[in-house]
């Protein structure tokens, strides 16, 4: 197979990487947060029950994951899979990320001075002005680092999707390296890998930098 070849196959498993990446980034850190709020509930049935969701989550393989994702719904209620491969991987992904960043943000928000509080009460702001005004952009500050290893961590994840037959970037490389018995596919998706977290940290440090109060 020709160079030109293979970086253009290789090409449309980076489209699929990318996609993977942005939906579940999309997706998951939304619903952190949406996590985090019921991690810190004084509910304590909803602070159990995301608590073990959150266990469950991180102490269960991604891979694992994926496949429950996909084969429960035909094991459980019988339903056709037809179609359903890349939503179950996009879901998978996203579930097992929000757990992530549920502690990141929980963490943050729980770093924040109570007196910052105090003095958005004193000014007549409510309590989701001072969370969403005042809070949380200070959150997102604090935690950005964590997230942005999280999200490079998400990059080579994507990885994982093989396990249901997901043409990403790394089976398209496993199987041109079959076909052609050589490591260049291989190596080639090595570098395509390391460019895009380059450009991931390189935007998620040009962010921190914009949040930066300081300079």
């Amino acid at each position: 197979m020709s160079t030109v070849t293979m970086l253009t196959q290789l090409g449309k498993g980076m489209i699929s990487t990318a996609e993977i990446f942005s939906l579940t980034l999309l997706f998951s850190l939304p619903l952190g947060l949406l996590v985090s709020f019921g991690r810190m509930s004084r509910n304590r049935l909803l602070q159990a029950v995301t608590r073990f969701y959150i266990t469950i989550m991180r102490g269960t393989p991604l891979m694992l994951q994926l496949l429950v994702v996909y084969f429960a719904p035909y094991y459980l209620f019988g339903l056709n899979l037809r179609g359903y491969r890349f939503p179950a991987i996009i879901l998978a992904f996203s579930i097992n990320y929000a757990a992530y960043f549920a502690e990141i943000y929980r963490g943050g928000i729980a770093s924040m001075a109570v007196g910052q509080y105090e003095a958005a009460q004193v000014l007549g702001y409510s309590r989701l002005q001072t969370f969403f005004k005042i809070i949380l952009p200070q959150v997102m500050k604090r935690i950005l680092p964590s997230i942005t290893n999280e999200t490079i961590t998400l990059v080579k994840d994507t990885s994982l999707a093989f396990v249901l037959a997901q043409a990403e970037m790394f089976t398209m490389a496993k199987q041109i390296a079959a076909k052609d018995t050589s490591m260049m596919p291989l190596m080639a998706a090595g570098v395509f890998y390391y460019i895009f977290n380059f450009v991931v940290a390189f935007a998620m440090e040009r962010i921190e930098k914009a949040m930066d109060y300081y300079r």
